[in-house]
């Protein structure tokens, strides 16, 4: 079985190869600093800062820990009286309870080989440019 139950990486494969951040990094400052957004995990960690090819599994990573985030302005007067807009979500300012992971779409089956294969051709193909100490 997986480490998680949902994705084949285990806490310290490597999710950003450009600044060497592992899963297990990425996911505790998820679950401290519970940040709205994915990119304030660049913010804190560098990580999608360089080449860009963890964006997209970091944005999955920060759906799955916490959950999504709808600003203030783009709410409806229906969301804010939502039955499942609960009090702990409406004060850290969720909108939407943390993705229930055995939903289809909420899994990710690529496993830690192919995803460096897969950024090895990213770059190969001019996609992105890591940067120059990676």
């Amino acid at each position: 079985m997986d480490y998680n139950g949902i994705m084949a990486f285990k806490p310290d494969d490597t999710i950003c190869f450009c600044f060497h951040v592992p899963l297990r990094k990425i996911e505790a400052f998820c679950r401290i600093e519970k940040p709205t957004a994915a990119s304030q995990i660049s913010d804190c960690l560098s990580a999608g800062t360089g080449c860009g090819w963890c964006r997209p599994m970091l944005k999955k990573i920060h759906l799955r820990i916490c959950g999504s985030h709808d600003p203030w302005w783009r709410q409806s007067p229906a969301d804010n009286n939502s039955a499942s807009n609960t009090a702990e979500n409406s004060a850290a300012g969720l909108t939407h309870p943390p993705a229930d992971d055995s939903r289809p779409g909420r899994t990710d089956d690529t496993d830690p080989a192919q995803y460096a294969r897969g950024r090895r051709a990213y770059i190969a193909a001019g996609e992105g440019k890591p940067p120059e100490q990676a």
